[in-house]
């Protein structure tokens, strides 16, 4: 009898700011969300939102998008593979400046109601209620998505974020 390993929905955010081999941002975004389709099934992705750069601002603008995979994947499994992804698009996040320009972000923000805090991971991902270029493409797809620490929805938080920068 086979054993039926149980599937977990992850919520992943999107981004790319260089060209690469594959071509422009969204060409990069789009490969990106292939590779992602062999570590389970892509349930959603949201359209694409090109942003300016937060933090490190002296790079060319973003383009930023999410998506839901519904995967066998652990967390922490799935956090490697991602960044596995990264390296194999051209990503090398050693030798770049944090929050510098990328060929291929991908960000693990919510995996089911899983909180977790290691060297590897941290979930929820800590700074999601606070960027409106993870939040806006997230809320397209998925608004009622629960963040297992605030207790809001992804639209919750969007609006709560909407409302203090005004």
């Amino acid at each position: 009898m086979a054993v039926e390993r149980a599937k977990g929905l992850a919520a992943i955010a999107l981004g790319s700011n260089l060209n690469s081999a594959a071509g422009d941002r969204e060409a990069n975004l789009r490969e990106a969300i292939e590779r992602l389709g062999t570590l389970g099934e892509v349930r959603a992705v949201s359209s694409f939102y090109d942003t300016e750069p937060v933090g490190y601002t002296a790079q060319p603008r973003f383009l930023n998008g999410a998506l839901l995979l519904e995967t066998e994947l652990p967390p922490e499994k799935l956090i490697r593979a991602l960044l596995a992804i990264e390296r194999a698009m051209g990503r090398v996040r050693d030798a770049a400046a944090p929050k510098g320009p990328r060929v291929i972000d991908l960000d693990l923000l919510l995996y089911g109601d899983a909180v977790m805090n290691t060297e590897e991971l941290t979930l929820p991902h800590p700074a999601i209620a606070e960027r409106e270029f993870v939040l806006g493409p997230l809320a397209e797809i998925a608004p009622g998505m629960i963040h297992p620490v605030l207790g809001l929805t992804v639209s919750e938080m969007l609006d709560r974020l909407r409302t203090s920068s005004m």
